[in-house]
């Protein structure tokens, strides 16, 4: 019985897959492209709808956009910027956050903000074209792309609330928050549970009010006597954010994060915490002493670049290595803190956007 050839377009999608799997072995990353068309095929296998196929194909096609437009910016720190889309230009709120944005880009950041109006606009206006990144949503109202961002090659249009709030944790190195509503609301929540829980990379996050308005002191309120006092939160917890309604206050909370602390990842069972510059042996002492609380087993304890990270791009970078028990994060953050406490006195260093 003679087999009907596939139509062009699969039969040319059938060459490049044959082609591509071919190449696996010698492709940076094979192993994992690998097991994501393994996924892929075996989902075929799935009884499934279309809508099933629509939302994955369309979930994939958002990702490929985002991680096109930041790859070529992976190595400098950005900040997203949260709030509501309804302020006016004349607001305190809307200029508060061109001054923020204008601040943090002066310090070597770039923005990110959601693309549209309100203090998403004034994100974009502050922090000028060429530092600023747009991660838009299309909804039926109030969500066009603002005049300082639209037809940027930064500008990024999502399909999905999800989509859009992954590249928003994941390519953020600070988050900063301004008063808003129902969105706003979510986001800070929704930023704050993966940083408790350590799904989230370590972070700064701020909270900015207007001079004098108390919009985020009375979250803080209701947070602390709603969640903290029925036992829902930990008083650590509260160590994960920063409120204030002071430019200059807000510019160093996520400056000075980043004075000795650089990044962190996970070795196995271990934290590793790279830092600027190495601490002295009275330092990490003094975190011992502190901070042993968050500890599984052992001490915290200087080291080198591990095995597992001797490809890395700052493989130099002295570190702490660390059994943390994954639980405490509002107690890391205070040591993370701590840590930057001992290069207040430090030079700053040369390119402190460069990560």
């Amino acid at each position: 019985m003679a087999i009907s050839p596939l139509p062009r377009p699969l039969a040319s999608l059938q060459e490049e897959v044959v082609e591509l799997i071919s190449q696996l072995p010698s492709i940076k990353h094979g192993t994992l492209i690998q097991q994501a068309l393994t996924t892929l095929i075996r989902m075929a296998e799935v009884e499934a709808d279309r809508l099933d196929w629509k939302i994955l194909n369309a979930s994939l096609q958002d990702m490929e956009r985002a991680f096109r437009t930041f790859y070529p910016y992976r190595h400098i720190r950005k900040i997203s910027i949260f709030g509501s889309a309804r302020m006016q230009p004349d607001s305190p709120e809307y200029q508060m956050a061109l001054d923020f944005a204008r601040c943090v880009t002066a310090q070597g950041f770039m923005v990110i903000t959601g693309g549209g109006p309100g203090i998403m606009q004034a994100g974009n206006e502050g922090a000028g074209a060429d530092k600023s990144f747009g991660l838009n949503i299309q909804l039926p109202f109030e969500q066009g792309s603002n005049p300082f961002i639209e037809g940027d090659p930064k500008l990024v249009n999502f399909k999905y609330f999800f989509t859009r709030k992954l590249f928003f944790l994941k390519e953020s190195d600070a988050l900063a928050l301004f008063p808003g509503g129902f969105g706003t609301q979510d986001e800070a929540f929704e930023c704050l549970t993966l940083m408790q829980t350590g799904k989230a990379g370590i972070v700064p996050l701020v909270l900015i009010d207007s001079p004098g308005g108390d919009y985020w002191r009375g979250w803080d309120a209701y947070v602390q006597g709603h969640l903290l006092q029925q036992g829902l939160i930990s008083p650590g917890d509260l160590n994960l954010y920063t409120i204030t309604d002071q430019l200059d206050v807000a510019c160093e909370a996520i400056s000075s994060f980043y004075r000795v602390y650089h990044s962190s990842r996970y070795v196995g069972d271990r934290l590793v915490i790279r830092l600027n510059f190495e601490l002295s042996d009275e330092d990490v002492e003094d975190l011992n002493q502190n901070f042993s609380d968050i500890l599984i087993k052992g001490r915290i304890e200087k080291s080198p670049a591990l095995p597992q990270e001797q490809e890395s791009e700052i493989a130099t970078l002295p570190r702490l290595v660390m059994h943390f028990n994954q639980r405490d994060l509002g107690r890391l953050y205070q040591m993370i803190r701590l840590i930057n406490q001992f290069g207040a006195g430090a030079p700053e260093a040369t390119h402190p956007e460069q990560k």
